[in-house]
């Protein structure tokens, strides 16, 4: 928030109001189906509860990825190869979407397209990256195995056994992008507002009636774009997803001497560990670093300690290290890592759990869905049609994936 742009100053909702399609949600998902639908003139209502970027947009690492967190192979085997191959395609092309949006629309979010980086934290890590770019390399897309030697100068450290370079993606002032998305859907002619908590959903005459705390759109169409921060009248769709943190801790602008040996071509990064870290610079030069945990009480002062030690591991070049932030947010996670597009009646839909994979998947979407109403047809959307589930064990999940990563960072190896 202390690095990003301002988002256009907006009100919160009162009173009553008709209009084509309501989207309750103001992350990325939703302000690209918000800026979609104006551009064509569909007027539209953006509801959000609390502020712009306020869950998942707004905490996310900044890494524009190209693809699913999955293997491509794994993706056709989950959902068939009539959306499966459909989905890695557009998913591998969401990066061009995301950067063509800040290109058009002048976003000021610190966007930087060198690649990403996924580097290999074991011979096992790397014996990994070779399966996925065979796979992807099947598909034509541009990415490259890096041996050990040649990952070295571009991470700028020797800790890691090679690396995978995807040329299709790069990085983003995470919340900065969402506040352009926000200025751009509202010059558009969008109505956006904060501050404005959905409590009730529900069809009436053939159009649909959401009832906020202080007022009540009329709309004919609907799309639900709360991913993993789903509250008020949409609690209960949190027992569908396992809740998954994220944490990040940024240093200080790092002396530009040092700043020069880390990740120095501009990519961002991450590894292949089951409990992964991730590294970017901001245009400031600061390092930020990231893994799987929550920083609120006991689980601060523990990850802080973890980040210092992974830096001095990683990036030994950083003599004092220090943290100038640290702040973490929730991942909606799915049993298959798969997102789901869900019906919940005529004319209301949403696709959610990006599954850690946000900025492009949630720009697409956005984009996707305003397309399906528009032109009325599932052929927009490359996800088969699922009813929504409960995830059982679901608390025991997201328990075990934070005890999980709290030991291991308790007790990883110190340097």
């Amino acid at each position: 928030m202390d690095t990003a742009p301002a988002p256009p100053d907006l009100p919160s909702f009162k009173g009553e109001r008709e209009t084509d399609v309501a989207i309750i949600g103001g992350g990325y998902t939703g302000l690209s189906a918000a800026l979609h639908l104006a551009e064509q003139g569909t007027d539209t209502v953006l509801l959000e509860a609390e502020y712009i970027g306020f869950g998942g947009a707004g905490r996310n690492v900044g890494l524009v990825n190209a693809g699913l967190w999955l293997m491509p192979d794994d993706v056709v085997k989950i959902i068939g190869p009539k959306y499966g191959e459909r989905l890695i395609e557009e998913l591998g092309n969401s990066p061009d979407l995301v950067f063509d949006l800040i290109e058009k629309h002048g976003i000021k979010c610190e966007a930087t397209r060198k690649g990403t980086l996924h580097c290999a934290h074991s011979p096992g890590g790397f014996k990994a990256l070779k399966q996925r770019e065979s796979q992807w390399k099947k598909r034509k897309a541009p990415v490259r195995l890096l041996s050990k030697e040649d990952a070295e100068p571009k991470i700028g450290s020797s800790a890691f056994h090679g690396a995978l370079l995807d040329l299709r993606a790069g990085t983003v002032q995470p919340l900065a992008y969402a506040h352009g998305l926000a200025h751009a859907a509202k010059k558009a002619g969008a109505d956006l507002f904060v501050k404005s908590p959905v409590i009730k959903v529900e069809q009436k005459n053939k159009k649909w009636e959401i009832t906020t705390l202080d007022g009540k759109v009329t709309a004919k169409a609907v799309i639900q774009a709360c991913q993993g921060y789903a509250g008020h009248g949409f609690k209960e769709n949190m027992k569908t997803l396992i809740p998954f943190n994220f944490f990040q801790f940024a240093t200080p602008p790092l002396p530009e001497k040092i700043r020069k040996t880390i990740l120095p071509e501009g990519q961002g990064a991450w590894d292949t560990n089951m409990i992964l870290s991730s590294y970017r610079l901001d245009a400031a030069g600061r390092l930020l670093v990231g893994s799987v945990g929550s920083v609120d009480r006991f689980g601060h002062g523990l990850h802080k300690k973890w980040a210092k030690r992974t830096i001095n591991k990683v990036f030994p070049q950083i003599n004092d290290i220090r943290m100038e932030y640290g702040w973490f947010g929730t991942i909606a996670m799915t049993v298959n890592h798969v997102p789901r597009f869900h019906v919940f009646g005529e004319n209301n839909i949403s696709v959610t759990s990006y599954n850690g994979r946000g900025i492009g998947p949630g720009t697409l979407f956005g984009k996707l869905m305003a397309q399906y109403l528009l032109n009325d047809s599932h052929d927009n959307i490359p996800l088969p049609a699922s009813k929504q589930k409960n995830v059982i064990t679901r608390r025991l999940r997201g328990f075990v994936y934070e005890a999980g990563a709290r030991a291991y960072h308790l007790i990883q190896k110190r340097i």
